[in-house]
């Protein structure tokens, strides 16, 4: 299986990438609004088709990219039945088993942070997918949204504790940069509901906490009660200038096809030093050059009125360019793909 765990810094969120190795068909779990080029991104390089959104629950502190992924993949959208929320193409209940071609996950209601949480868990009881249920070293809250710490306390004991003590434990949120737990860990180590705790340990210690407002609810929530779609309905807009893909490395770039039929409407910077450039590209005439090592210097020798596209031999260095154009004010820049050696090949 393939299997990546990726992290968004602003609201410490981990989504994560489930993929067969033999059919290319993929899983990701609670992902986010704001990172979905990283993950298209990521799908795009490593070949793999998604064929389903599964969020753990409706999130208070960041977007779903549910929706996003579906219009942009057509895969499915996967959530408990009891959040209630639009948009869900399979609407979940405890029992359940979705996944995709090589990959099976049960669905085990969770409940208790919010009505509507639940932790998905690999076939093989190897893995756990806790949402926000069970955290590395701690536990949802349970004093909004739904909250009941009596209820959440019987979850994580009955549905996750019941799991073989070396299931990994993968929640949804950390904000300490932990990554992984295991049930034996939390079972043992767990402040809030481990080490022998009860029921009424757990309800006192919850009910003790006073936690600030979660800063995005206000937004979060009526999104997440929609799939994460806009409340206009529509797409975010995307640079319209030319045929940009975002790289997992987070690299705008564009084809040499599109480049040779755009040449008009685009700068061509090539920036490859000038003892590298042996003959004219074909189909390329209107390129200007100033290496790498001078940019810097001479930035302001690239023409503002035109979207810049920038050009070296392998596309490495001419990635680094793009934040020099950037930082000098030029807001629609882009690398070619592969450079010289993709250009040949194209």
């Amino acid at each position: 299986m393939i299997f990546r765990q990726l992290y968004d810094e602003v609201s410490s969120t981990y989504t994560y990438l489930l993929a067969d190795e033999r059919s290319r068909e993929a899983i990701l779990i609670d992902p986010v609004f704001e990172q979905l080029h990283r993950d298209l991104a990521l799908l795009r390089e490593l070949d793999l088709t998604l064929k389903l959104v599964a969020d753990t629950h409706a999130h208070a502190d960041h977007v779903t990219s549910a929706w996003l992924l579906k219009q942009k993949t057509g895969c499915q959208i996967a959530l408990s039945a009891a959040a209630g929320a639009e948009n869900v193409d399979r609407p979940l209940k405890h029992g359940d088993t979705i996944g995709v071609k090589g990959i099976s996950l049960e669905v085990r209601a969770t409940p208790g942070h919010t009505n509507g949480c639940q932790t998905y868990v690999l076939s093989d009881h190897s893995m756990a997918f806790t949402g926000d249920t069970l955290l590395i070293r701690g536990c949802g809250r349970s004093d909004f949204q739904q909250g009941d710490a009596a209820r959440l306390y019987h979850s994580i004991t009955e549905q996750i504790f019941s799991l073989p003590d070396d299931c990994a434990i993968y929640p949804a949120h950390d904000y300490n940069g932990r990554t992984e737990s295991s049930v034996g860990e939390e079972k043992k180590h767990n402040p809030r509901v481990g080490g022998g705790a009860n029921e009424k340990d757990f309800v006192h210690y919850m009910h003790a906490m006073q936690l600030p407002h979660p800063k995005k609810i206000d937004e979060a929530l009526p999104a997440n009660m929609r799939s994460g779609m806009p409340e206009d309905g529509k797409l975010p807009p995307e640079p319209d200038w030319a045929d940009i893909r975002i790289t997992y490395a987070g690299i705008a770039e564009v084809e040499p096809e599109w480049v040779v039929q755009n040449q008009p409407s685009v700068t061509i910077l090539d920036v490859r030093e000038t003892d590298e450039i042996e003959e004219p590209l074909t189909g390329l005439n209107n390129a200007i050059s100033i290496p790498l090592s001078q940019l810097r210097d001479r930035v302001s020798e690239v023409p503002g009125d035109k979207p810049v596209v920038t050009l070296c031999r392998s596309g490495k260095r001419s990635s680094l360019a793009l934040g020099i154009l950037k930082n000098a004010g030029h807001d629609k820049v882009a690398n070619i793909h592969g450079g010289i050696l993709h250009w040949h090949g194209k």
